[in-house]
């Protein structure tokens, strides 16, 4: 039974992602830019928007790092020059403060790769590992790269963005604070010959993509469908792996 609504929020937009926090509700949408709404939901049939930010790129999933602290997992964007969209790029992670409801700001944001650069967690709020008391944030990434010079004759010939050749497919470790933000620690990767990127074209595949991390002790797993990688939490250090033994028909 609907009790409530809030109409004509952003015309035209999708919504992108959603978090409820307490008595507050934190909404994503997207078109050409992302606006970040904060909502009051204390009154059930009356939702009001508190603030909102603007800023380019979106995020597909929202995170709480805190009360007052939001991490955002999406991805960059760029304008487009004509018509009424935005070129996806890289992957983007971001912290938000939400502390003043009215005015909220983004903290934090890390770009990873390039156009064609993707994450299983954007679609898929399980490949995320997040543990604040440890400083940790894990996700699975899947990296295109374009070389700088080819980067910089795009933008002196206005060409429109294009996608980045595979070079990486694997966990990116992060250490995260709000002091410090993000700070990569390492990656880990399943593909440990480079072959499944070399053997890529325009869409990776491959049964040693991570897709899952998980932590016990002082030891961190990323599984993939071929195995389960064990690395030292602090040091990434490998320190075992076991085989998965595929199905059968």
């Amino acid at each position: 039974e609907r009790t409530g609504s809030l109409e004509d929020l952003a015309p035209g937009e999708q919504i992108y992602s959603a978090r409820f926090m307490g008595k507050k509700g934190y909404l994503v949408t997207f078109k050409k830019i992302d606006p970040l709404f904060v909502i009051d939901l204390s009154d059930h049939s009356n939702p009001r928007v508190l603030g909102k930010l603007k800023i380019p790129g979106y995020s597909d999933y929202l995170h709480p790092f805190d009360e007052t602290h939001i991490i955002g997992v999406g991805k960059h964007t760029i304008e487009a020059a004509e018509g009424d969209f935005a070129w996806y790029q890289g992957v983007k992670l971001a912290v938000f403060d939400v502390s003043d409801v009215e005015n909220p700001k983004e903290m934090h944001q890390i770009i990873i790769g390039d156009r064609g650069t993707d994450s299983i967690a954007l679609q898929d709020h399980k490949a995320f590992l997040f543990d604040r008391e440890k400083e940790l944030l894990i996700l699975p990434i899947t990296l295109a790269e374009i070389p700088e010079e080819i980067k910089e004759s795009d933008v002196e010939q206005g060409n429109w963005p294009q996608y980045g050749e595979f070079t990486f497919q694997g966990a990116y470790v992060y250490n995260l604070s709000l002091a410090n933000g993000f700070e990569l620690k390492g990656r880990i990767t399943h593909d440990e010959t480079g072959e499944d990127i070399l053997k890529s074209g325009y869409y990776y595949q491959s049964d040693n993509q991570v897709k899952r991390s998980l932590y016990i002790g002082n030891v961190l797993y990323t599984i993939s469908n071929t195995k389960i990688l064990l690395n030292d939490l602090f040091d990434l250090s490998e320190l075992n792996q076991i085989e998965l033994v595929p199905e059968t028909a």
